[in-house]
């Protein structure tokens, strides 16, 4: 497997450290309000990542944070009147929320910030002792120039990151210097430290929870494009300079999430919360949207897009019934067998993932496993080998299961009695050649998100959820 390496500028073949175990670190959500279109992206994206690394055999010891203090959270308790504990408890909750109905797998371990500031305190204390820090009037700063490989990944010297830096300090040392460790200000929450009473600054908590969850050095560290600076450059700073030896191999980023070709921003009114999406469409097609560009590229959200998703979801669930409907109704033991016609697709879905997570070519391959197969189904006097029928299911599950789509259940209004009431009736005004009647029962069933196709097998009933 080759992934592309954000730290080299190149892929690189995926040598994990250890076999026996993967560790991957994920940057989590601030929980201060409902995650937007912007950071479902690499929730679904990495979560492939996972799907297809234990696909390949390997054990993966995948760990999301929960950043459950900042500045948007504090300013957010303020403005409901309430504390920042009440407001990052919802949000995690909302978090879980969505992240299960974008079929998000759990991480092994969803760490907060709150409940590791002992081990973020050990750090900082052990970067003063080492000159790599130093505390201004109870803040604590990095000082950026004694890690001489500042910048490395963000590709950029420090003259040039330091262009257009803003700091709430004139008194720093440098303007590169970030801060590890924030004074307490009036009516915000605090810890007690060696410093005086603070909280920490955002990039420590990541080392911090890294170090203690995973180790000194991990194989994959993953997010969205805009941690690559100042975020992840900064966590490369402080845990080389406190572990003293490679901090991550491999750094995945994926692109931007712009919305009708414009980048999403509260200001530009076109702000897009998962939950909000999902109310309309529901939560899969956003899922599929996610993965259905390489996850490197820009993706663009729009209502055509959404659509064309919707419709290429459709096709995949609607394959799916007709492969169930042949097993039931069109498959005998000496019928005509139509697995080995797609045996070969596998490799390439295979080969897909192996080339830098190539989503959207292994979408392409299943579609092509579709097509192919639907000409068989198309013909209308033959039969079908069972068995062949099941391994072509067998191996259009494993695929799609590894894109982690087509998992919702087919959710309808009507009960299965009522359905098979409808579905008898119509037999009835057919053989009466009452078309009126057989054309009103299908349309109920219609508006019960449940279509249904007359073969010379029999009707097929197919249900989908808009």
């Amino acid at each position: 497997m080759f992934l592309y390496n954000t730290l080299t500028r190149k892929k690189e073949e995926f040598i994990p450290i250890d076999k026996e175990e993967i560790k991957i670190y994920v940057c989590g959500p601030t929980v201060y309000d409902y995650i937007h279109i912007g950071n479902a992206r690499p929730l679904c994206v990495f979560d492939v990542l996972r799907n297809y690394l234990e696909y390949m055999g390997y054990n993966v010891k995948f760990v999301q944070n929960f950043t459950d203090i900042d500045d948007k959270i504090i300013n957010r308790a303020k403005e409901e009147n309430t504390d920042y504990l009440t407001v990052s408890e919802r949000f995690i909750k909302e978090f879980k929320k969505d992240s299960k109905g974008l079929n998000i797998r759990v991480a092994n371990i969803n760490p907060r910030a709150t409940e590791n500031i002992e081990t973020m305190i050990a750090i900082i204390k052990e970067l003063i002792k080492k000159e790599h820090a130093y505390i201004l009037d109870g803040d604590v700063y990095f000082r950026v120039k004694t890690f001489k490989n500042y910048g490395k990944l963000s590709g950029q010297k420090t003259e040039e990151l330091e262009f257009g830096i803003k700091t709430e300090n004139q008194s720093k040392e440098d303007l590169l210097d970030f801060a590890l460790w924030k004074a307490s200000k009036e009516n915000e929450p605090s810890w007690s430290s060696p410093w005086g009473k603070g909280r920490p600054g955002w990039h420590i908590e990541c080392s911090a929870m890294v170090l203690k969850f995973l180790g000194k050095t991990i194989d994959l560290h993953c997010g969205g494009r805009d941690l690559i600076f100042p975020h992840h450059e900064n966590e490369i700073a402080q845990s080389e300079c406190y572990n003293r030896t490679k901090f991550c191999n491999y750094w995945l980023h994926n692109g931007h999430v712009n919305i009708d070709n414009m980048k999403m921003s509260k200001s530009l009114g076109n702000f897009l919360t998962v939950r909000k999406i999902s109310e309309k469409y529901g939560y899969e097609v956003i899922r599929y949207l996610m993965i259905s560009s390489h996850y490197r590229s820009p993706i663009n959200f729009s209502t055509e897009n959404i659509k064309s998703c919707l419709n290429s979801l459709k096709k995949l669930y609607n394959f799916k019934e007709n492969l169930i409907f042949a097993r039931k109704n069109r498959s005998s033991e000496n019928g005509k067998s139509i697995s080995e016609e797609v045996e070969n697709y596998k490799i390439l879905f295979l080969d897909a993932m192996n080339d830098d997570l190539n989503t959207p070519e292994a979408l392409a391959v299943i579609f092509k496993i579709v097509k192919k197969i639907n000409i068989f189904l198309s013909e209308e006097d033959a039969t079908f080998s069972m068995e062949s029928v099941d391994n072509v299911l067998n191996m259009f599950n494993e695929l799609v299961g590894i894109l982690g789509i087509m998992y919702k259940d087919q959710k309808i209004k009507l009960d299965e009695k009522k359905v098979n009431s409808l579905l008898k009736e119509r037999e009835i005004a057919r053989k009466n050649k009452n078309w009126e009647k057989a054309d009103e029962i299908r349309n109920v069933l219609k508006e019960n998100n449940i279509t249904i196709e007359d073969t010379a097998q029999g009707v097929n009933v197919k249900m989908f959820e808009n």
